[in-house]
């Protein structure tokens, strides 16, 4: 494993610091007979069944870090990296493009890099979102992931109509560190409408999101041509809400709000905005939308 685990690394161009951290959180497992009977334990479960319990691997990961002495997050990101061996060979037995799983394992990175902006470390607080990825139901297309999910809804509204049982196609936007611009967004809802259809049994090409992306004030607190407002102008706003507390703005700044508003910064037009809306005492928030797939009108 220590082979694949530097061939994976130097793929994914991870800093020589990351990987040396990531190696000897290995060889600490190891070290220890006790976690490193749970470690293969916890590997096996996911070699004999792809719909195992990740979630409460996870969980159980947590456990290890006193032990170790290495933080959770770094620990549950090496867990990962460790599972993207064995989805390889899902992936080949499915008969899915390597490129594809390619693109796709490539969110563990992402992941890593927004461990270190928010937290400075080398791992993933965000664990349990990679369960996707693994029973292979979650993609990366593009510029954006994708996944099926029953709509729990209904909607009528001119000739379409869904029902609470209809699959509609879930969107999701990583931090990659490239522009979410409205090309490259196009060309990724294109890829998952032709990936998906045999999935939809004849439904309407229906995208659904829930984000903070889709936060209805958008609409006044940003100008028509940045990226997030073409982005939520896609979708029809079928429902929003605030949040109760700013602990979501580490997906705006990078890094967890210390509570006084005037270290926020105003780096881009995105941060002038949304700190002269925590200055003004507003809260943030988010909306779920939902986006008819019509490839003549891209």
């Amino acid at each position: 494993m220590t082979q694949y685990l530097e061939s994976f690394l130097q793929h994914y161009a991870y800093p020589q610091k990351d990987t040396q951290m990531l190696l000897r959180a290995y060889d600490s497992v190891y070290s220890n007979v006790e976690t490193a009977a749970l470690w293969d334990s916890l590997l096996a479960d996911y070699d004999t069944d792809i719909e195992c319990d990740i979630n409460g691997a996870i969980d159980r990961i947590a456990e290890l870090q006193p032990i170790l002495g290495v933080h959770t997050y770094t620990l549950t990101l090496l867990y990962a990296i460790c599972l993207t061996k064995k989805a390889r060979e899902y992936y080949t037995a499915r008969g899915l493009d390597m490129k594809l799983y390619d693109e796709t394992m490539r969110d563990l990175f992402y992941k890593t890099e927004e461990c270190r902006e928010v937290y400075g470390i080398c791992g993933t607080f965000v664990g349990k979102w990679f369960t996707g990825f693994f029973r292979l139901t979650r993609f990366a297309l593009g510029r954006l992931q994708f996944e099926v999910i029953p709509f729990k809804r209904n909607y009528e509204k001119g000739n379409l109509k869904l029902s609470p049982d209809t699959s509609v196609i879930n969107v999701h936007s990583p931090r990659t560190g490239t522009p979410m611009d409205a090309q490259s967004c196009s060309e990724a809802f294109a890829k998952a409408a032709q990936f998906f259809a045999p999935q939809l049994n004849g439904a309407p090409v229906a995208f659904v999101c829930h984000s903070w992306l889709l936060f209805p004030e958008h609409q006044t607190m940003l100008k028509e041509t940045t990226n997030i407002r073409r982005y939520m102008d896609r979708f029809e706003i079928l429902e929003s809400g605030e949040y109760a507390d700013y602990s979501e703005l580490w997906r705006v700044y990078d890094r967890q709000y210390n509570g006084n508003p005037e270290t926020l910064g105003y780096a881009t037009s995105l941060h002038r905005a949304y700190t002269d809306r925590i200055k003004a005492g507003k809260k943030t928030g988010w909306g779920f939308g939902i986006y008819f797939w019509n490839p003549e009108k891209q």
